[in-house]
């Protein structure tokens, strides 16, 4: 079976969902799941239940991280670095055939961000094993991941509780 490339992207809440989703899915029929979570701290409640499951692996992610606009020079830097190597990791596991779906949550932001250089990511969707199915969320994806994807799905933002100061609620948002 050929792996395609999923992007799942938008202002709207229900991308990691989706990407976690499909996760469950391909784990609940015997693939091998490897999730890595850019500009995401280590507490969002989904993890808890994703690291029980026999198939489904997560990078471990700082136990907290900031907005990249709350940053310093130097805490941006060290993004970057953790980026990079999350990034390293997950293209040596899907090489290695460690792994039959990767998702790669937010990866979007760091590329916005400037911390994930673009470049890598056309990279690896254009000489991924061809077996491996790849996910990849978060908002504004640049024009040549959307062309070179299979799967695009944009997810609408028409209203939130954000806009009434209604903060993130643990089990919901994280």
């Amino acid at each position: 079976m050929n792996g395609l490339t999923h992007v799942y992207c938008g202002d709207g809440k229900g991308k990691t969902t989706a990407a976690v989703g499909l996760g469950v899915r391909a784990c609940g029929s015997g693939k091998r799941v490897l999730m890595v979570q850019f500009l995401k701290g280590n507490s969002s409640s989904e993890l808890i239940v994703l690291r029980q499951l026999k198939n489904f692996s997560v990078l471990p992610a700082p136990a907290s991280i900031k907005f990249t606009f709350q940053m310093t020079k130097r805490e941006l830097e060290e993004t970057a670095v953790l980026c990079g190597n999350l990034f390293c990791k997950a293209v040596s596991a899907v090489n290695a055939g460690d792994c039959d779906l990767l998702i790669l949550d937010e990866v979007f932001g760091a590329v916005n961000c400037g911390l994930l250089d673009n470049g890598m990511l056309t990279d690896l969707i254009k000489n991924k094993p061809q077996n491996v199915e790849l996910v990849l969320t978060g908002r504004d994806p640049k024009p040549d991941v959307l062309e070179l994807a299979d799967y695009v799905s944009e997810i609408k933002k028409v209203k939130h509780p954000f806009d009434r100061d209604i903060p993130a609620r643990r089990g919901i948002e994280f």
